[in-house]
């Protein structure tokens, strides 16, 4: 997938990543995870985690035609 148009989710609630450590008690994925999701997406890439985060910030704002943040 072209780094332009990589995304990121959680499959909530069925699918918890298989790395997160501890394990939650009610075994149910929420989007907090995302943060484990990004850190292995960013391994698999061999890329930091900053510059995953950015990219795929900036792509979910263009595909849904979301405002820039300011700041």
């Amino acid at each position: 997938i072209p780094d332009d148009r990589l995304l990121l989710e959680t499959d909530a609630p069925y699918l918890l990543p298989r790395t997160l450590r501890p394990k939650p008690k009610s075994r149910r994925n929420e989007p907090a995870f995302l943060p484990e999701v990004l850190r292995v997406v960013a391994d698999a890439r061999g890329r930091e985690d900053a510059i995953v985060a950015a990219q795929t910030t900036d792509n979910a704002r263009r595909f849904f035609k979301l405002p820039e943040i300011a700041g």
